[in-house]
This record gives C-alpha cells, sequence and structure tokens, in this order.
C-alpha cells in the first residue's frame, strides 16, 4: 500500500474516531502535559550556576515516564480492538492498559537509550555529531514499533525491540516519511504555544493538550502501516 494511501486512511479513521479518541487520550494529556510545563518552568526558574533538582522533580519525571507509557498502552489497545472490528468502553481499555505499563516503560527506555546513544558518542568528536545524529533517527525509526510488539504482539521489552528492528526493516523508509510528519507538528505547536504563553498557565495548558492530541494523527498513521505491513504473526525466529 502506498503512503499516500496508508495517510489517508490513518486521517479517515483519525476523524471517523475523534469523539472516542478525545475521551480516552485528553484527561491523560490534560496530566502529561501539565506534569511538562511544571517541569519546565522549575528548569526556567532554576539557578543556571548551581541548579538544584530535588525529589519532586524526580518524582515528576517518573510520573511523566509512567503517565506516558498509560497513554501509549491506552492508544494501541484502542487500535488494536477497533482493527478487529471490535467495540470497548474506555474504562476497559484503561484497566487493561495498566497492564502493559511496566512493559512499555522498560521498552521506552531501553529504546531510548539505543536511540540516543549514536548522537551522544559522536557528540565527543566533534562535527562528527551529524553521522551519530543520522544513526540515532535511523535507529528511532526501526524502533518505532517496539510499543505494538508490546501491547499487539504481547512480546516482553527486549523482544519487542528485536522484533521491532526486524519487522522495519523493509519499510523503514516509509517509517521514517511518518515520523516525519513530528516536525511541522512541532513547529506548528511550539508556535502556537509561544503565543499563548503569556495568557497564563491554563491556556497554554489547554493549547498545549489540543496540540498533543492532534499529534496522536503519527501514532495513528504508524499502527495503519503496521497493520498494512504485519504477518499473521511477527515471529522471534533469527
Amino acid at each position: 500500500m502506498s503512503l499516500s494511501a496508508i495517510l489517508t486512511e490513518a486521517y479517515n479513521f483519525f476523524r471517523n474516531h475523534i469523539s472516542q479518541l478525545a475521551a480516552l487520550t485528553v484527561p491523560i494529556l490534560f496530566i502529561q502535559v501539565g506534569i511538562q510545563l511544571w517541569l519546565g518552568m522549575e528548569i526556567r526558574g532554576a539557578d543556571l550556576e548551581n541548579p538544584q533538582f530535588g525529589a519532586s522533580h524526580m518524582a515528576a519525571m517518573m510520573a511523566l515516564l509512567l503517565v506516558f507509557s498509560l497513554l501509549i498502552a491506552a492508544l494501541t489497545l484502542f487500535l488494536e480492538i477497533r482493527s478487529q472490528g471490535h467495540e470497548a468502553s474506555t474504562a476497559l481499555i484503561l484497566k487493561t492498559s495498566l497492564n502493559f505499563v511496566p512493559g512499555l516503560l522498560l521498552a521506552g527506555v531501553f529504546s531510548g537509550l539505543a536511540i540516543l546513544a549514536p548522537v551522544m558518542i559522536f557528540a565527543a568528536f566533534g562535527p562528527l555529531w551529524l553521522i551519530g545524529l543520522t544513526m540515532s533517527i535511523y535507529i528511532f525509526a526501526r524502533l518505532a514499533y517496539v510499543n505494538f510488539m508490546v501491547v499487539v504482539e504481547r512480546l516482553t521489552p527486549f523482544e519487542a525491540i528485536k522484533a521491532s528492528f526486524k519487522f522495519s526493516s523493509p519499510i523503514a523508509f516509509k517509517t521514517l516519511m511518518v515520523l516525519m510528519l513530528y516536525i511541522p507538528l512541532s513547529l506548528v505547536g511550539g508556535s502556537i504555544s509561544a503565543l499563548v504563553q503569556s495568557l497564563g498557565f491554563p491556556v497554554q495548558l489547554i493549547v498545549e493538550v489540543f496540540v498533543a492530541f492532534i499529534g496522536l494523527f503519527v501514532n495513528v498513521a504508524l499502527f495503519r502501516l503496521y497493520m498494512v505491513s504485519r504477518p499473521n504473526k511477527v515471529d522471534e525466529e533469527a
């Protein structure tokens, strides 16, 4: 299936299920974005010469990771259920999603380390950081399906990382093109957020939640690409 067809189907799905998606994800996004904004204010207000971050900041970071894992679990589970033609209540999806949070959290940490490693290593060699960035972007595309492997395929974090890397090999370019949608969304979202920042925290929170919700379209498009490229069962044979 062509990339344009995948994006069209993802758009139609997002539009047709927008109320269900909002009921499921917006409450979680309010918590996630609220924590992010608070951490941002704490960082901006910190003494640059002697920054101090206490237990509250560490707790907020851990809560942010847990909330994000819950968001991804709930969204992926909803996409899986709807792709099979089934219905499920928001409460049931959220309850079931809790089972996947530990696996997604671990998979996210290990995937993040693998993605950041090249750019951090090559940054030590001056201009070579660009090579590291290119490698990190490529690894990001290859590991883009880890969450689906955990939730849909019910794999362990390490199995999911291995399966995503293998699965994404023939569709790495298409995956990268879908992920590139984050760039215009981030630019537009950042510009809007900067414009409303002076209006106060509540307005900024609402606007950034809206932008984050629209950004979930990338996950929907990625899931559609995953489904049309997926065999009956992702095997783990070498």
